[in-house]
Order: C-alpha cells, then sequence, then structure tokens
C-alpha cells in the first residue's frame, strides 16, 4: 500500500462539451505533490480519472483499503470529489483534501467525510501531515500548518497558515512518469494535429481583479529561474515529443528581463516549440515583448479583456485600460500572434450602455476568438464578499457549483443569451468591412433582434 494515493474528480468521458473540445491537460499540482514526496521518501501513486471510468477507480479503493487518499478538488469537480470521498469513506480510506474549491469551503468539505483540507500549497504540508496521521491519526493534527480538521470532540480546528515556499526552484519538476501523458499528446494530436503538454513557470499572480480566485498561492507571485524552466522544456520535447506546449502561468509576461533571458537560453538550446499562453494587455505593451514571444513560437496569446467599459474594469480592479487592450491585441497580430480574448458578461453595475461599450471594443480590438461567460462570485473572493447578501442557491449544495449562485436583481440568462447574440452578430458584420452587403445586412438585423429582445427581456424582470 502506499503512503499516499493522489487522484482528483475529472472525468474526461462525462463532460459532454470537453468531449467536443478535446483538449485535456494533467493537473500539475498533483504531479508536483508526488514529485516532491516521492524525494522525500515517500511511497507515492497517481490515479489520473481523466481517462478512466468511475469503476476503475472504485476497484482501485478497494484493492488496498484503509490507506491515505489526496483529492485535487476545483469548482467543476465538486459532486465528483464528494462522491469519491463517499467511496473512500466506506473502504476505509483517510481523506485528505487540497486544491482551491476545498479550500474556499473547508467546513463543507469536512462535513461530506473529508478527514483534513490542506489549505495552500500542498508539498511542504503533505510531508508534515503523512507522518502525522500515520503517528496521531486524523482528530490530533494540531499544530501541522495549513491543514483544517476535526478533533475528537467534533470541532473544526484551523492550523496556522503555512508560510509559501520561498524558492520554487528547490521543488522537482511534476512527476508525469506517474501517468500516461502521451495519451494526453496523442489526444491533442489526434483531434488538433498537435500533440501538447502544459507546464509553469511561476507560481501565483500579484493582481487583485476582485473576481478571481488566490485560495492557493495568495496574491504572490513567484518566478522559477530561466534555466530550470529551459531545461524541463528540454526534456518534455525529448521524452514526450510534443507538438506545442501550453504555459499555464496565470501571467506569463509579467517579468520582462525574465522572458527575454528565457527565450534566450531556449535559443541557445535550439528550442523552438510553438505555444500558447496567458498574459495581462498592460504586461504586452512593448514591441520587444511581442517580438521575444513569436520569435519563441508564441503563436496565440490570451487576454482577459472581461468588458469593454472602463467603468466596470475599474469597478472590477483590473488596473489595465480598454485601450490597452485594444493596442496590445492589435500589437499582437501586427506580430503574427492570434489573440484570445475572455470577456464577462454581468459584472455588479453592469448596464446596457456597458454591453455596448463591450460590443464596440470587441470590434476595434477584433481578437481572433473571443469567448464570454456571465460573471459569477466564488467564494472568499472581494466579489463574493460584496454581493454574499444577495445570493441564493437554488441546488443542492454538492450538485451545484458557484456558477449555480443566483443573484438577485440580477438579470436572467436569457437576457445575456441575448447579450451574446448581439455582440456575434455585430461583430462578424463588422468583420466582412464592406464586402458582401447582403451578408452584412443580414447579420445587422439579427444584432438588432438580439437587442431588442434584451431589452424586452430587462423590461419583463423590471415588471
Amino acid at each position: 500500500m502506499p503512503d499516499l494515493l493522489l487522484t482528483h474528480g475529472y472525468f474526461l468521458w462525462e463532460d459532454e462539451k470537453e468531449r467536443q473540445i478535446m483538449k485535456p491537460y494533467p493537473t500539475l499540482g498533483l504531479l508536483y505533490n508526488s514529485a516532491y514526496l516521492r524525494r522525500a521518501g515517500f511511497d507515492v501513486e497517481i490515479f489520473d480519472t481523466t481517462f478512466s471510468r468511475k469503476t476503475d477507480l472504485v476497484a482501485r479503493l478497494a484493492q488496498t483499503p484503509g490507506g491515505v487518499l489526496g483529492i485535487y478538488t476545483n469548482l467543476v469537480t465538486r459532486g465528483q470529489v464528494v462522491w469519491i470521498i463517499g467511496e473512500a469513506k466506506r473502504r476505509g480510506w483517510t481523506v485528505i483534501c487540497g486544491g482551491p474549491e476545498s479550500a474556499n469551503y473547508t467546513h463543507e468539505y469536512i462535513a461530506q467525510g473529508a478527514d483534513v483540507v490542506v489549505v495552500g500549497e500542498g508539498e511542504v504540508t503533505l510531508a508534515e501531515l503523512l507522518p502525522a496521521l500515520a503517528q496521531q491519526g486524523p482528530h490530533r493534527l494540531h499544530g501541522i500548518a495549513g491543514t483544517v480538521f476535526l478533533d475528537e470532540e467534533g470541532q473544526i480546528v484551523r492550523n496556522a497558515e503555512r508560510a509559501q515556499i520561498a524558492d520554487i526552484d528547490s521543488l522537482p519538476w511534476p512527476d508525469r512518469e506517474q501517468i500516461n501523458i502521451s495519451q494526453y499528446v496523442d489526444v491533442w494530436r489526434t483531434h488538433h494535429g498537435m500533440g501538447s503538454v502544459n507546464l509553469i513557470t511561476a507560481r501565483g499572480c500579484p493582481y487583485k481583479c476582485k473576481w478571481c480566485s488566490h485560495a492557493v498561492f495568495g496574491y504572490s507571485h513567484r518566478r522559477r529561474s530561466y534555466l530550470d524552466c529551459a531545461a524541463e522544456v528540454q526534456h518534455i520535447v525529448e521524452t514526450y515529443k510534443p507538438d506545442q506546449v501550453w504555459y499555464a502561468d496565470d501571467v506569463f509576461t509579467i517579468n520582462h528581463r525574465w522572458l527575454y533571458e528565457y527565450a534566450a537560453e531556449l535559443k541557445r538550446r535550439n528550442l523552438r516549440l510553438p505555444f500558447e499562453t496567458i498574459s495581462r494587455a498592460d504586461r504586452l505593451l512593448k514591441e520587444d515583448v511581442l517580438a521575444t514571444l513569436a520569435e519563441m513560437g508564441c503563436y496565440r496569446i490570451w487576454i482577459g479583456s472581461e468588458s469593454g467599459s472602463q467603468r466596470i474594469l475599474d469597478a472590477m480592479q483590473r488596473g489595465v485600460t480598454v485601450e490597452q487592450v485594444q493596442w496590445a491585441t492589435q500589437a499582437a497580430q501586427r506580430h503574427g500572434i492570434e489573440v484570445g480574448m475572455f470577456l464577462m458578461w454581468g459584472y455588479d453595475g453592469e448596464e446596457i450602455e456597458d454591453i455596448e461599450a463591450t460590443i464596440e471594443h470587441v470590434k476595434k480590438a477584433n481578437p481572433n476568438i473571443f469567448f464570454t461567460t456571465v460573471a459569477y462570485p466564488i467564494k472568499n473572493t472581494p466579489y463574493y464578499e460584496t454581493i454574499k447578501d444577495t445570493l441564493r442557491l437554488d441546488r443542492d449544495w454538492v450538485e451545484a457549483t458557484d456558477r449555480d449562485y443566483v443573484v438577485r436583481g440580477r438579470h436572467t440568462r436569457q437576457y445575456y443569451r441575448f447579450a451574446d447574440q448581439w455582440l456575434r452578430n455585430e461583430v462578424a458584420a463588422h468583420r466582412l468591412n464592406g464586402q458582401d452587403a447582403g451578408e452584412a445586412l443580414r447579420l445587422q438585423t439579427l444584432a438588432q433582434e438580439a437587442r431588442s429582445g434584451l431589452l424586452a427581456t430587462a423590461a419583463e424582470q423590471e415588471c
């Protein structure tokens, strides 16, 4: 029996939307924890649920009952994780939960059967926690920083926060050999013509957007050395032979000096691998930065634009301007880099004028791709705290996610569907740029119909 069995609650075959997209990546947090603990001498096994069936996981739990199970939790896997907790507890397992979701809902996960919730980074905490569980059991874990547990009197104990790992270069690379990375690469290659592997070069984000969760890394930003990152990429290329990589950092271009040094090191190693990543518009405002990204092989960069209304951006505490987003988008495209843009409807205080501003903004910026979502309050974020008295959950907590909160006074889902139709038809008409007048007129008509539907829906709600 291993000292720790690690798993997560994402089953690809049960996700109809992702089966259409087919762009899966493994959970790096589990792989980092496994690598750290194995280096420290622990026997760790990973059960990767992504390509597995629930019956496979149940069989593994039944194979060696009574062990210690660590489950990574995030916003979209709540129901699956609670199911796993139940299956594990029925077979005598001690259950540890970690990740952003259980950090925000410590009491709820303990109420569902978790013995311990790890809050924050897991590596050092787990290295201290595992021997304590073996020696003291799950109810006498007082003093183990970064944990929440149920004591012998049935009271929840929240230990002190654990200091973050200052030098993340001290961490080993993710334990990719513990799972079948080649299966991820093959799925990508089969469905998209390019196999892909994910990695991170930093932990955390120092920006304070009100709706964004910082449950694991706080507001820190800790960057790995460019030499260590380049060595990992070389290892990935030599071992797994992907066609591209995904840098999963929150803000890849936050440190320009690091970026230039990293690019030079990749060039020295003759590594030019296509990639996509995420950044902020205000960290893309230099031609040299964009030229460097293009030279490195960046073919797409994702920008969180969120809104075309400066009033809404300021309310979000985004720290960027509409003009910066437009400049960064167009400048990236001049350098041959596609831009993906994230947009958010329904943030607190949004009016129809803000929707109109967003539509004009997207027309002007003209990103290659854009996606919309309706703002939802993630627990413990400033946005959640601002509107929590207006929230209700119409579904059982286990079956819901933070996306299912109903915000009193907010427009209906139909209203935002009309906003989407208005945006997409208006932008599509604009992109015709005088060509095919008939199609442009048809799209403009659809856009105006969507706008009318939006206004009618709003009026009905006010009645």
